[in-house]
């Protein structure tokens, strides 16, 4: 199993306020972590740094390949859960922070499961034999009104409000988080992703990047892409295989 990930401040941002991580415990067990932060001029990049730095020391600390499919469940939603009180408590700490949050995907495959605690609107996909699968569903209001029937999924992708989410790490006490398991099979690739791709790259544009290329290249080449639709936001991206 493999990880790769690659982040980029685009074309119009002045900073950086993406942050990633990730690792191999064995050849069938990898994790990766993504975030894309939000408040302030340095609160965003705080929140996405301070909540990568204690994800990544939590799950090499904690993690344990006996645990079962529930025990892990419970410890990957437990370590967000810690994130979130860290990022509240130095937002209250710090009036320069106030307000300050992040995005966050949280990523674990184990052999034949994928694992993904999820809050705001990165993304989580699986790609398979040509076809691409959004795991996540955003924490947004543009998705909220898609639900609702408002509007339809091609509208969201260009409404005014498509960055307000409902739902961040930092903001409150207590986040409520998804967590949701998926199939793995050898062949896949998971991809990980700030709405700097996503509001850049079609997804069909996607899988023709994934499965013509592999390694470094392919994360270098979504990452061109989304420069190429425009690079208004900061762009990061993980594949896992």
């Amino acid at each position: 199993m493999e990880v790769f990930s690659k982040s980029d401040i685009g074309l119009v941002r002045t900073s950086n306020q993406d942050d990633c991580r990730f690792g191999v415990f064995s050849p069938c067990c990898a994790w990766a972590v993504v975030c894309d932060g939000m408040g302030g001029a340095n609160g965003g990049n705080v929140a996405s740094a301070a909540a990568v730095e204690l994800i990544s020391e939590q799950i090499t600390q904690l993690y344990d390949e006996k645990l079962s499919k529930d025990q892990l469940a419970t410890l990957l939603t437990d370590i967000v859960q810690r994130a979130n009180t860290r990022l509240f408590d130095l937002s209250l700490s710090d009036p320069k922070l106030e307000g300050m949050g992040t995005t966050c995907e949280l990523v674990l495959v184990k052999e034949r499961t994928v694992h993904v605690v999820h809050v705001g609107d990165s993304r989580t996909y699986a790609i398979r034999g040509g076809k691409i699968k959004q795991l996540t569903e955003d924490h947004s209001v543009v998705q909220e009104m898609v639900k609702r029937g408002e509007i339809t999924p091609d509208d969201a992708i260009t409404h005014p409000n498509k960055n307000i989410i409902t739902r961040a790490l930092g903001i409150r006490p207590e986040v409520c988080l998804d967590y949701i398991e998926a199939n793995f099979t050898y062949g896949d690739v998971l991809l990980i992703c700030t709405d700097g791709l996503t509001n850049c790259v079609q997804t069909g544009e996607i899988v023709k990047i994934v499965h013509e290329n592999r390694g470094e290249d392919m994360t270098n080449k979504l990452i061109e892409k989304a420069k190429d639709g425009g690079g208004t936001d900061n762009i990061t991206v993980t594949v896992i295989y």
